[in-house]
């Protein structure tokens, strides 16, 4: 099993530790969404929807860790989950994993809510990889799900099962759609679910209710997380006025994070961080913020 510390720092980790500086990249990358006329909401707004939808995203990839974990955990060894088909495709599978010379592939998604144009897609690619698996490890290749972790919407079951029959009886793997626990049932690990369930329950107590936009709320916190971004990205959130009057006021109200960022960004020594540094240093002046001082 997984002890819960090591599940919420794996989801903590996963969906928390990188939205400040990709919230940052897409409000400088694409202001428009945040700022726009033709944009019914105001930016903070835009900002807390943004937050709210990479954190879904982030979900399923921290559940990919997670079960990942379980797994090794029960004795398999994760194998190299980049692999080439013999058409020369980079190919990703979401779990691939070995024990007693088996090998176990999982595609894997949160929930079953595919239209009908892209299900049709995630067979197609499905068989693709399972191609190239076979093609790598041979016969070793014994078990295939397609694996949804969200077990209360099974949209797309009455397709997605008659369909990996199908492959089944082409290739000989073991092939299954799958929702929630059955795929742990299926392989022997009832448990697994079951202590998901009981980490999962307890993490979401543990976290806030909404994404907090205010990244002055923990300066050294923020300021740690932003301060690595690429310089192009502080560059374009400095001169973009629109970025400046509308969207940093509200990530940075207090202006402590960007006070703690001016140092760091003048002492890297060169001509587009000494740039940037004076932008920021005029930002907080105008907003009758001490530079240096907080």
């Amino acid at each position: 099993m997984l002890e819960y510390e090591v599940f919420k720092d794996i989801f903590d980790e996963k969906i928390f530790a990188k939205s400040k500086p990709d919230l940052l990249k897409k409000v400088a990358e694409y202001p428009d969404r945040y700022v726009g006329l033709f944009r019914p909401t105001k930016p903070e707004a835009k900002l807390l929807q943004n937050l709210l939808q990479s954190n879904e995203i982030r979900f399923g990839d921290a559940f990919e860790v997670a079960i990942k974990q379980y797994f090794i955990n029960e004795g398999w060894q994760p194998l190299p989950q980049k692999i080439m088909s013999k058409e020369g495709d980079a190919l990703d599978i979401d779990q691939l994993l070995m024990k007693d010379d088996k090998v176990l592939f999982i595609e894997q998604k949160v929930r079953d809510d595919h239209d009908s144009t892209k299900k049709r897609g995630q067979i197609s690619n499905f068989e693709k990889k399972l191609e190239a698996l076979v093609d790598i490890y041979g016969d070793k290749v014994t078990w295939g799900f397609f694996y949804f972790i969200d077990p209360s919407l099974v949209k797309n079951r009455n397709f997605y099962q008659p369909e990996l029959q199908k492959l089944q009886e082409s290739w000989g793997v073991h092939l299954s759609v799958s929702y929630g626990q059955d795929m742990f049932d299926q392989l022997g690990y009832p448990n697994i679910w079951l202590d998901i369930m009981a980490n999962l329950q307890k993490w979401r107590h543990d976290i806030p209710d909404l994404p907090n936009v205010n990244f002055d709320t923990n300066p050294e916190e923020s300021a740690e997380e932003i301060k690595d971004l690429p310089l192009r990205i502080f560059r374009k959130l400095f001169d973009d006025e629109r970025i400046v009057s509308q969207i940093l006021p509200v990530l940075f109200p207090t202006g402590a994070t960007l006070a703690i960022l001016e140092p760091y960004l003048r002492n890297q020594g060169t001509i587009v961080s000494g740039n940037i540094a004076r932008s920021v240093a005029e930002y907080l002046r105008s907003r009758s913020i001490p530079v240096g001082n907080l």
